[in-house]
């Protein structure tokens, strides 16, 4: 019902660049090799892939961890947990939006800064998540570490998309998600189950406790890659737009 705005048509373009972008197609295999040259991209790509790490390890056992260890029976899942996914996920991707709109308005070093923040803020409320005795407190701290845990999701796209041309985004962003689920998708869940039954194998009665807890030091993983990504977006605070 809204007519196709030109592509590239209100991007901060150079020197004519931006009618020769707006209509042409990228080469893939171009675009491939500027992705994974560019330390910008990267960085943003491999940080947000140890925050998945945590993520989806958590998310694909959290249920499980909660009926378990945490005494939830599956009709306090049916409500209470898909609550807090609701509102904790999706605040957490709203507000982050709200706030990467104002902060990069001063420096791109926000794009950064955002989920390297929230990360180390979320950090202690995930622990005290798997710690914590009973479900209720559980589903509280865990409420806050997802709000706190899915700022990265909007810098690091956002980030993409300003820094290709706009005949690179489609590609870009789709080597974006394939780097960060390669990462979250495909380690975090397979390294929670692998330690769990490490940890059962070796008489661990928590077993799936111990496992959660081993996560905690991605998140500090996940920030030094934020913390990397802020430094070079301070020393390089022009886009790469006009990357070949």
């Amino acid at each position: 019902m809204i007519p196709e705005p030109e592509r590239g048509a209100l991007d901060r373009l150079h020197s004519g660049e931006a009618a020769q972008d707006a209509g042409s197609k990228a080469p893939f295999g171009t675009t491939i090799g500027m992705f994974f040259r560019n330390p910008v991209l990267m960085l943003a790509a491999l940080g947000s892939g140890a925050t998945q790490f945590v993520t989806y390890g958590l998310g694909n056992f959290a249920v499980l961890f909660l009926m378990r260890e945490k005494g939830m029976t599956l009709t306090d899942v049916a409500v209470w947990y898909a609550l807090v996914v609701a509102i904790g996920m999706s605040a957490g991707m709203l507000v982050s939006g709200r706030v990467i709109d104002r902060f990069t308005r001063r420096s791109r070093v926000a794009y950064a800064m955002a989920p390297a923040i929230s990360l180390a803020a979320a950090m202690p409320f995930y622990v005290l998540f798997v710690w914590a005795p009973d479900w209720p407190l559980a589903l509280v701290f865990l409420t806050v570490a997802m709000f706190l845990n899915y700022f990265y999701l909007s810098s690091s796209i956002a980030l993409v998309q300003e820094e290709v041309r706009p005949d690179q985004r489609v590609l870009s962003g789709a080597l974006l998600l394939l780097v960060m689920n390669f990462i979250g998708l495909g380690l975090g869940p397979t390294y929670v189950g692998a330690a769990s039954d490490y940890f059962a194998a070796h008489g661990y009665e928590n077993s799936l406790q111990m496992s959660l807890y081993t996560m905690t030091p991605f998140y500090l993983i996940a920030i030094f890659f934020f913390l990397l990504l802020a430094r070079r977006l301070k020393a390089e605070p022009q886009s790469a737009k006009k990357a070949k």
